[in-house]
Formats: structure tokens, C-alpha cells, sequence
């Protein structure tokens, strides 16, 4: 019998099997989309690049449980608001009532997460009442455009959360049957999350994860700029937000860096607005101070071991 030999993808620009796939699934590359069959297209490490709202985009996509914000579409037929989730994990959908709905927590498709909502998006935009959209389908060579094609590139996001997924139906729109189930197993993977509002603060999350309680902050500098400033705040012992808190370490999402501080939980969601504002000007204090000041050798070492320091989600 003839040995079976293995076809797997090539890895994109060097990307090591091993490490976490550029799509921003949090699979490793081989199991994704350097897996054989997976998508063969060039990945795009940074999808929302070039989006006043890219920030959060990514907190929607990665971690925020329930929550809505109308697109910025330029000259579209219909009004179309985006979900962190929709049922079923859909791409898209059109309520009963007409209303259209595009869902960030997708299945990605292709190595360009911005086409693929791209995709959805003109599908929502034409779809029936009542229809759904699955998944985006692989591939067909038409060209879509992607959402920075769609959208007004400097139009900011401020999301509605919600405390659960009633809206999924229309108002006075009872559940039933399994409709009832889906939105009970939903509701109750709800982890309760706020959105952080203060001065300079923008796509930070407060969840409470049961034991306690976390700020996840998406942050738009390059990487290792950030982590400079933040080792530079760590050397000077403040890069927490004051009592009850600390530095846990962060997690890449979609290109950028998404810090993570443990916080007490017993204090209520917005009484660390005022700490994240004092935080936030730090941070901008010590990335400016980058340009006329080297890292010292203490915050070189401190920045390689906020570089190991990276978390998982739950």
C-alpha cells in the first residue's frame, strides 16, 4: 500500500506552525489556518488598521459579551448595527421586524477578517426579513471590499452593552420552543462586563469573572513601544490603578495588545474610571518620554518580563 503523505499549507511570511495564528482565532497557526484545507489567502495580522474605531472592533470581537453599535456605513440602503454576537454564532441576520444585524464572533473564512464582515455586510444590507446568513462561504472571487471600504474611517464606537441577548428578537417578541433554550444557554455564559467611560480612556472593559474582577484595556500603539512605556511604569511602581489592584499581563488580539490588570472586585465597575484616567495619562506620559529618554537597563529587563507575562482568556 502506498504511504499517505500529509499536504499542509505553507506558513504565511514565516509564521512559526507553532505559534498563534495572525488571524486572531487563538488557535496555533498549524491548527488554523496553516492547517491543510485552511485558508490559503494571505492573512491580514491587523484587519481593523486604518479604523478610528479598530480598538474596539477588536474588545467586541475578542471579549465583550452583549453588545450592539450602528455601522457608519457611507450611502447604504438599510441601517445595519453590529453585534458582538448574533444565535448560532450567524454572520449576519435581518429580525422580523427588518432590522439588520452583522456579528463579530464569526468563524473567519478567509486570512482577511475585514473582508469577511465585509461580506456580511452587503449580504445585510439586501437580505430578505427573516433570513439568516450562517456563514460567510468561502471564497467565490468576487470582490466585496472590506470594511474600511464601507465604512466612515474616522467615525469613533461607543457599544451598548446589554445584561443579556433579548435583544436577538424583536420587542414584545416572546421566545419559544428552542429559540427560548439558545437564549437561556446565552444569557447564562454572560460574564457581567462595563464598559469603562472616562477622559482618554477608550476600549476598556471591566468584566467580573466570578473570583474577581479584571480591566482589559485595548491599546493602540505597536507593541513593543507599549511595552516599553508600560515597563517604564513598572519600574516606578505605577502600572497599577491604585488598592486592589495589579498588573496580570496581556494577550494579543488582531495585532495589537490588549493589557489585563486583576482588580477588586467588590468595588463597583466605575469607581476605577477615575484610576484608568490617571493610569491612561501616565501611559501617554511615559510612551512621549520614550523619544528623549532609553530604557535603563532596570526597565529593559522589566520590559522582557512583561513580554513573557502573557494570559489566557476564559
Amino acid at each position: 500500500m502506498a504511504k499517505r503523505t500529509a499536504v499542509k499549507n505553507k506558513p504565511a511570511d514565516g509564521v512559526n506552525p507553532r505559534q498563534p495564528c495572525p488571524c486572531g482565532s487563538g488557535k496555533r497557526y498549524k491548527a488554523c489556518h496553516g492547517a491543510a484545507g485552511g485558508a490559503a489567502d494571505v492573512i491580514v495580522a491587523r484587519p481593523f488598521e486604518g479604523l478610528a474605531a479598530e480598538t474596539e472592533l477588536i474588545a467586541l470581537r475578542e471579549f465583550v459579551p452583549s453588545a450592539t453599535v450602528r455601522l457608519p456605513l457611507l450611502d447604504a440602503p438599510r441601517e445595519v448595527t453590529l453585534a458582538s454576537v448574533l444565535p448560532m454564532a450567524a454572520a449576519a441576520l435581518v429580525r422580523a421586524d427588518g432590522k439588520a444585524f452583522v456579528g463579530l464572533q464569526v468563524q473567519t473564512r478567509s486570512g482577511d477578517l475585514s473582508r469577511d464582515l465585509a461580506r456580511a455586510v452587503r449580504w445585510a444590507l439586501t437580505a430578505p426579513t427573516g433570513e439568516a446568513l450562517p456563514v460567510v462561504g468561502p471564497d467565490d472571487g468576487t470582490n466585496p471590499g472590506r470594511l474600511q471600504d464601507l465604512l466612515d474611517v474616522d467615525a469613533a464606537l461607543a457599544p451598548e452593552l446589554h445584561a443579556d441577548f433579548a435583544w436577538w428578537l424583536p420587542p414584545d417578541n416572546e421566545p419559544a420552543g428552542d429559540v427560548a433554550l439558545s437564549l437561556e444557554r446565552a444569557n447564562a455564559a454572560i460574564l457581567p462586563t462595563e464598559r469603562v467611560a472616562a477622559p482618554g480612556v477608550e476600549a476598556a472593559y471591566w468584566v467580573d469573572a466570578g473570583d474577581k474582577a479584571h480591566l482589559r484595556w485595548v491599546r493602540p500603539e505597536p507593541e513593543e513601544r507599549l511595552l516599553a512605556a508600560l515597563a517604564r511604569l513598572s519600574v516606578r511602581g505605577e502600572l497599577d490603578l491604585g488598592e486592589g489592584s495589579r498588573y496580570a499581563g496581556s494577550f494579543r488580539a488582531h495585532g495589537l495588545l490588549v493589557p489585563v490588570w486583576d482588580l477588586d472586585r467588590e468595588l463597583h465597575s466605575s469607581e476605577w474610571a477615575t484610576p484608568a484616567e490617571a493610569l491612561g495619562k501616565r501611559l501617554r506620559d511615559a510612551l512621549t518620554s520614550l523619544d528623549d529618554e532609553p530604557l535603563t537597563e532596570a526597565e529593559r529587563r522589566s520590559r522582557d518580563g512583561l513580554r513573557g507575562r502573557q494570559i489566557t482568556l476564559r
